[in-house]
């Protein structure tokens, strides 16, 4: 029997960024998990974030990103370093997702979309990280596997046509930043 033929990847490429939220306060205690805003740390960290993206021309088409109050500020700062920034979603199902939740979000992002921006926090996003790497970025891997950090950012390529197809092992991680390696 014939081998078949490989199926043409001409654009066809999806690109996954999955950022954690950067460091949120604990100061008001009368606040609930939901509702902690940006510590001064997280507030400063993340503009340069969004300068990585911009620099590296990384404009994602969607932004899903938890309802949480430290996810909306995190994503609000780094977007105003972009020149257009892209349609977000909040999404309350978002919030302490862990990663098989965020795994069928994104097989539901459409096609229309080829790459995703993930704002949610951890241990989930660390999770889906490290179930989504087939190859790539080896020391990446090791450091994110280490620690997934306040405004971690991991950036996945993957060899398919629909989000639908998406499955664990088959993302190339090509690089792991953290906010201490932007300033």
């Amino acid at each position: 029997m014939a081998k078949p033929a490989p199926r043409s990847r001409q654009g066809t490429m999806k690109r996954l960024y999955l950022l954690r939220h950067t460091k949120s306060s604990w100061k008001e205690d009368d606040l609930s998990d939901h509702e902690r805003p940006l510590a001064p740390r997280g507030r400063r960290a993340a503009p340069p974030i969004g300068v990585y993206l911009r620099d590296h021309a990384i404009l994602p088409d969607l932004v899903l990103a938890s309802s949480a109050r430290r996810t909306r500020e995190t994503w609000e700062l780094v977007s105003l370093m972009l020149p257009k920034p892209p349609r977000v979603v909040y999404e309350d199902k978002l919030y302490l997702a862990n990663a098989d939740e965020l795994l069928v979000r994104l097989r539901q992002a459409g096609d229309e979309a080829d790459s995703v921006l993930i704002v949610g926090h951890n241990p989930g996003l660390q999770e889906l990280a490290e179930r989504l790497f087939g190859d790539g970025d080896a020391a990446g891997l090791a450091k994110l596997r280490g620690k997934f950090p306040t405004g971690g950012l991991a950036l996945y390529q993957f060899d398919i046509d629909r989000w639908e197809e998406l499955l664990p092992g088959i993302g190339r991680l090509t690089d792991f930043v953290v906010p201490r390696d932007l300033v």
